[in-house]
């Protein structure tokens, strides 16, 4: 099975822009207390991948990821493609020195996380960053695609929680990373920076414009213009009643802007195949610069969800069958 990506760059409900919020000032006091306890010191190679289990759960995983990013190894002893994905994993979390934390839990001893997380089959791996846990992928997976999903959940767990990860003591054993780990920031990281900084707390007008300055200069900047897809979406939003935009499109189907500002709400709750369903269905009721409207918001919301996703392929083909 190939990997299902998480897309934690993808849709953002305003809900969780809060909880995003409230998660990265609980890490910030986390961390501060265990300075002030003396702890937060560096680590050994060999702490970066742990044995857990129901009882150390909270410890290990929930309070470490405060810390860390946590990713979870779903395994068994009986499973043929954990046997090839674990020590991959268990590799790559040295040679990531401390940017994450490998907690391997053994499904057939501990049944209730496994109900817990849903795991429908395994090898799975998840993520847990400040206290949320995150879908990685399932299956087997390529060691590209895997490197992929770490840097992007260790992206995203710095931007957004300012979670750097563990100093790892190189003196302690093997597990040193490449010298040329280390990246020089790019000409734009301030400016994307302080987008993603606007987001968290909730200046999205900010986060806009933050983004199209780097537009300016970058017109190809794939992060940007994901981003301002977000931010422009998330400020259409904000100061709308969402029971009364639900009310006016049901009410109202051939109502191009309700069903627009309903599309809008759809989205930003998560209901991505609901929000495209109901553009193409407008879409298809409408004509000339109406139907324009709804195709071009149609459009913009392929963009904050990702070219890739399936459902944005899926719905791109329905697009043009009622188009044409």
């Amino acid at each position: 099975m190939q990997p299902r990506n998480m897309s934690m760059s993808g849709v953002v409900d305003l809900a969780a822009v809060k909880a995003a919020q409230e998660a990265k000032s609980k890490a910030e006091q986390a961390r501060a207390e265990a300075a002030r306890q003396g702890g937060g010191g560096a680590v050994t190679p060999a702490s970066l991948v742990i044995d857990v289990d129901e009882a150390g759960f909270e410890q290990d995983v929930l309070q470490r990821s405060t810390e860390v990013p946590v990713v979870i190894d779903f395994w068994a002893e009986w499973c043929e493609p954990c046997k090839q994905l674990s020590p991959l994993l268990e590799r790559l979390a040295v040679e990531y020195n401390g940017r994450f934390v490998l907690a391997k839990i053994d499904v057939d001893a501990n049944q209730m996380l496994m109900q817990q997380f849903g795991v429908q089959g395994i090898p799975a791996v998840f993520a847990v960053v400040a206290g949320q846990a995150l879908p990685l992928f399932q299956g087997a997976a390529a060691e590209a695609q895997i490197r992929g999903t770490l840097d992007q959940l260790v992206q995203v767990a710095e931007q957004r929680f300012g979670l750097t990860g563990l100093t790892v003591d190189a003196d302690a054993g093997p597990g040193e990373p490449p010298a040329a780990r280390e990246v020089p920031a790019g000409p734009y990281d301030a400016l994307l920076e302080a987008a993603v900084q606007a987001l968290d707390a909730g200046d999205f007008g900010g986060a806009v414009q933050a983004y199209k300055n780097v537009l300016a200069d970058d017109p190809g900047n794939t992060e940007a213009k994901l981003g301002l897809a977000q931010a422009e979406l998330l400020q259409r939003v904000q100061g709308l009643d969402p029971q009364r935009v639900r009310r006016e499109a049901a009410e109202k189907p051939g109502d191009v802007a309700a069903q627009i500002a309903g599309a809008d709400l759809d989205l930003v709750g998560g209901h991505v195949e609901d929000a495209f369903g109901r553009l193409i269905d407008t879409v298809r009721r409408t004509a000339g610069d109406d139907r324009d409207a709804v195709r071009v918001r149609l459009l913009e919301l392929f963009e904050v969800v990702g070219a890739d996703d399936p459902r944005v392929v899926a719905a791109r083909r329905a697009l043009a069958r009622a188009l044409f």
